[in-house]
């Protein structure tokens, strides 16, 4: 497969005309008091509730000392559908909560299936909601009180299960000033796996915060992918489509 479709591929682990001005969000006074539930809950209360978002996406990849970015259009329906369409068409994605999609008509390929390549690529099990919980800031699980627990580290809580699996560690970082995420670790030390997203930078559009720098870092082995993610010109809720139609003629590719 080419290099390009993995980049794009890549971001659903893993975007413009008319849109409105986005302020970045600049740190407030932390609330470094809280307990456990009114944490979670001041978390739930970030949770993005547009109906569409479009922007541009630029995406910086890095793998065994190689580097490459790429701009290309985003679009996503809350709950079903991520789209990501590169310049002239060349790579488009769809992915929805029953498949991933894509094709490059660069060597006439598509893929048309589960989400076990993204799972492989990040080195932890994915599905639509984890995928869309990434770009927007979301944790990656679902929080509640009687089965995670809260600490402080400087500005921000660290939120974790109260019994951590030997095989599976998950940490979240809040911050405590707006309780979006900071960052979230994922890892499988046995199989020496670590997922790290980190939002760098988050922007203020129609009172909600969205994500305007992720990076993304993912760990097997001696082996170190770093993906970095940038939104800019984001706009909500207009009208978006979604066009989608592997052509005819592309050979299939099988992950």
């Amino acid at each position: 497969m080419q290099t390009t479709s993995k980049i794009i591929l890549g971001l659903c682990t893993i975007l413009l005309f008319n849109c409105k001005s986005a302020k970045t969000v600049r740190g407030g006074e932390a609330n470094l008091n809280l307990s456990t539930r009114q944490v979670i809950k001041e978390n739930a209360k970030q949770v993005a509730t547009f109906k569409t978002l479009q922007s541009r996406l630029k995406i910086s990849y890095t793998q065994k000392g190689k580097s490459q970015s790429h701009t290309v259009t985003f679009r996503a329906k809350k709950g079903e559908a991520i789209w990501i369409n590169a310049p002239f068409s060349v790579i488009r994605a769809l992915v929805t909560p029953e498949k991933v999609s894509f094709y490059n008509k660069l060597d006439k390929t598509y893929f048309d299936g589960d989400y076990k390549y993204l799972s492989d690529l990040l080195g932890t099990e994915l599905d639509f909601n984890k995928v869309e919980n990434l770009l927007l800031g979301e944790t990656l699980y679902d929080l509640n009180a009687s089965d995670y627990t809260t600490s402080v580290d400087q500005e921000a809580y660290i939120v974790q299960p109260k019994n951590q699996r030997a095989l599976f560690e998950i940490f979240f970082l809040l911050n405590a000033s707006n309780f979006k995420v900071k960052s979230q670790q994922i890892s499988q030390p046995k199989e020496f796996r670590h997922l790290q997203i980190d939002y760098l930078k988050y922007q203020y559009l129609d009172s909600q915060i969205i994500p305007e720098l992720i990076k993304v870092i993912a760990v097997e082995a001696n082996e170190e992918m770093l993906i970095e993610l940038e939104m800019k010109s984001v706009s909500l809720n207009e009208a978006l489509r979604f066009p989608f139609k592997i052509p005819s003629g592309f050979e299939e590719i099988k992950l």
